[in-house]
């Protein structure tokens, strides 16, 4: 298994590096987020992630390994392969990219071409959890676990109520996670009290 490839970047597009290593260029597939990460430098180290099929062997390569382990997620999800996770990738970077998740935001994964509404609640459905337990969502320290655990069932019902009175889901769900993350074992209905008084 190849973890990171480290060496000279011989050539540079949008969608693929070239980085010559030991005598031996390797064209690895990349996102618009690594390509900015890559451009005016002579040598880089890429993290790769290898993609072997019967009809092809394919690298990929991440300037940063959290987004390398965001496009490992998210190809685990039905209906998302390589090139999907990579065009979603290049449309969002990793932080956004798990903002929009931790907080179910289907209509925002769904303005990157090619997701539908089914894959993005598909890709809400079975990567919130995972990426907090990884901690590749921005507002997990590294240590990948959260300051204080909070009662989800609470938290949904909660930033659901919140939704229905018009809020936006992002900001709601921030505000109802710092109040359980203050107070775990409130109500949900004391949380929405004390959420109205805070969203702006």
């Amino acid at each position: 298994m190849i973890e990171y490839i480290k060496g000279e970047l011989t050539e540079l597009t949008p969608a693929l590096a070239t980085v010559e290593a030991a005598g031996v260029g390797y064209g690895l597939n990349i996102s618009l987020n690594t390509y900015e990460a890559c451009q005016g430098k002579k040598e880089v180290r890429l993290y790769v992630y290898e993609a072997i099929r019967e009809d092809a062997y394919v690298l990929y390569g991440f300037y940063h390994k959290k987004e390398r382990e965001m496009f490992q997620q998210l190809i685990t999800v039905s209906g998302v392969g390589t090139n999907t996770a990579r065009m979603m990738l290049s449309g969002m970077s990793v932080a956004e990219l798990c903002n929009a998740i931790s907080t179910g935001n289907a209509k925002l994964i769904q303005s990157i071409k090619g997701i539908g509404k089914m894959t993005a609640q598909r890709i809400i459905v079975d990567l919130r959890d995972k990426i907090v337990a990884l901690g590749i969502a921005q507002e997990i320290p590294a240590g990948g676990t959260m300051a204080a655990p909070v009662n989800n069932a609470v938290r949904d019902e909660a930033v659901a109520a919140l939704t229905m009175l018009g809020f936006s889901p992002a900001p709601t769900q921030k505000v109802v996670v710092q109040i359980l993350q203050e107070q775990p074992q409130l109500p949900v209905e004391q949380v929405v009290k004390l959420a109205l008084k805070q969203i702006k």
